[in-house]
């Protein structure tokens, strides 16, 4: 036998061996060449399909998958062309009667020249699919919007590397509140529900699909998927609940990403989070047409904000500005609070650019740097005076991602000589999902000497429940909640006893806003311990500016009037 007969029976043995294995695992065995068409079938075809395995051999493998998840069987299929071999991949097929059956498939490539596929199939069990499929986020198990963008820029650079196309569509229902409104629970629940089944059902993957706000929705699907007919089928489901029957009208655009391979998919996924977000705060000012015909250049956009940002952060072209907060009774500084300036933007409020940092998920590299920037500054003072201390930020977003919560540890550690000198004031509380774990990462920097304070405090109803969950050293009251206060008529009660119950929990209360002597006086009579606002001076570098108070304050002090100037 000559060597390359021998090679071939080899190859044939270790071929039969695979094809064995795959068919006493698969319900079905399929063999597809580089451009899947089936040239061999094997296995109940009847039952799944309808059609006899004769009738299956020669036609594409596409052909039996549903729409929605050809792009992913694509990509799923090339990659192994590389690895050799797929397991428990979640697909749809379509059965005789054009209903979905969910699947389970395996694959393997038996030679990379040949380039034959052989791909098995079997039904997919619960377990299988539960563990493909996201946990259910909120309605009928729609994403939120920061994990779909990432979930869709992954699929996305998988399906463009297959060769394959998909593409992103929002979904608005301007009337949705208003529908919502002639509806009782139950008639919303089954909406909800309808409307999040059937984007998933046409989506990649079947899971690919967000709800971004109110009637606001975004779902990635195969490209040539008729949008048309996808809204008539949500004002559909719409006209059925409403008692009316009149329904409400559905709006679409859609985001073609074939010029996007050269994107990263991290830079991809912040570049569709922040389009999302442009989509979920559009309102009458920003028409929901002019920003879908822009969304295309809307992720370019935010890719080369995204870039910026991170190489102001890298290098670190920001400031500190500190503002003081004064002790309610004596009016001297307890402390700062640390806040960033942009070198590139002198002046400006920095807000917009922190608000696009949350949008794209780079606040918590950002709340690091800040970190950074803070120890740096107390460094400058001697290590055994207390008389300067600053509180640096640290988002809710922030406190879920591991890589900042081992970064700002480990810079802890190395400097323990700011325990008693750096504070953090948790904000956009919101943005904390997990609030046990939130609670973790706060006792742990209590643990270490460092005082945490909850910041915007009586801005929302779950203000009570942070509250309740989260131990912490103080509460900051917001500026909008002070300034209510002092309008409403039951205010002074009001926030005499979120003092009190502040108080009781053995927690100090920071009063934001503070710009007028009278607002300083209701803010004393309702007990606070602490003040911060312009009476005492606007953010800045510069710690002569506070020294003394740039206004003339009145502070009660044993019954007399002290003046500080």
């Amino acid at each position: 036998m000559t060597d390359v007969a021998a090679q071939n029976k080899a190859l044939r043995a270790e071929r039969d061996r695979y094809v064995s294995l795959a068919f006493c695992w698969a319900d079905l065995l399929f063999e597809v060449d580089r451009h899947l068409n089936i040239v061999f079938v094997s296995g109940a075809t009847q039952a799944f399909f309808g059609r006899s395995q004769e009738d299956l051999v020669g036609s594409s493998f596409r052909d039996i998958v549903a729409p929605a998840d050809i792009p992913m069987v694509g990509q799923s299929l090339k990659k192994i062309m590389k690895t050799g071999r797929i397991n428990e991949d979640v697909l749809r097929v379509v059965n005789p009667d054009g209903a979905l059956l969910w699947v389970s498939m395996s694959a393997y490539c038996l030679n990379a020249n040949d380039g034959n596929l052989f791909i098995g199939l079997r039904k997919s069990s619960p377990s299988a699919r539960a563990a493909a499929l996201s946990v259910p986020r909120e309605g009928a198990g729609l994403f939120d919007s920061g994990s779909f963008a990432e979930l869709a820029a992954d699929r996305l650079k998988k399906i463009q590397a297959a060769g394959e196309t998909a593409e992103v569509t929002l979904l608005s229902i301007p009337a949705m509140k208003d529908l919502q409104d002639r509806l009782d629970d139950k008639s919303n629940d089954v909406l909800s529900k309808q409307v999040g089944e059937f984007l998933k059902a046409n989506s990649v993957g079947g899971d690919s699909a967000a709800k971004v706000g109110d009637g606001q929705f975004s779902i990635l699907h195969a490209a040539g998927t008729n949008i048309g007919d996808m809204v008539k089928q949500i004002e559909s489901l719409t006209k059925k609940v409403d008692p009316t029957g009149q329904g409400v009208a559905v709006e679409s655009a859609t985001m073609t990403m074939d010029g996007e391979t050269d994107i990263s998919e991290e830079d991809l996924a912040k570049g569709l989070l922040y389009t999302l977000n442009k989509f979920r705060d559009s309102d009458e000012g920003v028409n929901f047409k002019d920003l879908a015909s822009n969304m295309t250049a809307l992720v370019g956009e935010a890719v080369q904000e995204v870039n910026a940002f991170k190489q102001v952060v890298a290098l670190s072209e920001f400031y500190v500005a500190l503002q003081p907060i004064v002790q309610i009774h004596s009016g001297e500084i307890h402390h700062y609070e640390a806040l960033c300036r942009f070198d590139a933007k002198p002046g400006e409020s920095p807000f917009k650019t922190i608000t696009f940092a949350e949008e794209t998920g780079l606040i918590h590299e950002f709340d690091l740097a800040m970190a950074r920037k803070v120890v740096e500054w107390l460094s400058k003072f001697p290590r055994n005076n207390d008389k300067y201390r600053a509180a640096v930020n640290v988002s809710g977003f922030s406190i879920g991602k591991p890589s900042y919560v081992d970064a700002l540890m480990k810079m802890l550690k190395e400097n323990s000589w700011t325990q008693g000198k750096l504070m953090f004031e948790i904000t956009e509380s919101s943005r904390m999902s997990d609030l046990e774990a939130a609670n973790n990462f706060i006792q742990n920097l209590r643990k270490r000497g460092y005082h945490v304070c909850l910041d915007d405090f009586g801005a929302g109803a779950a203000s009570f429940q942070y509250l309740s969950v989260l131990d912490v050293d103080v509460v900051k009251l917001d500026g909008s909640a002070v300034k209510n206060a002092q309008k409403a008529s039951k205010g002074r009660a009001f926030l005499s006893a979120l003092t009190e119950l502040c108080r009781r929990m053995a927690v100090e209360t920071i009063a934001e806003m503070v710009d007028t002597p009278d607002t300083l006086t209701f803010c004393r009579d309702c007990g606070c311990n602490y003040v911060q606002g312009y009476l005492f001076g606007k953010p800045s570098a510069d710690l002569k500016a506070f020294n003394p108070l740039p206004e003339i304050v009145l502070f009660q002090k044993s019954g007399s009037a002290v003046k500080v100037k």
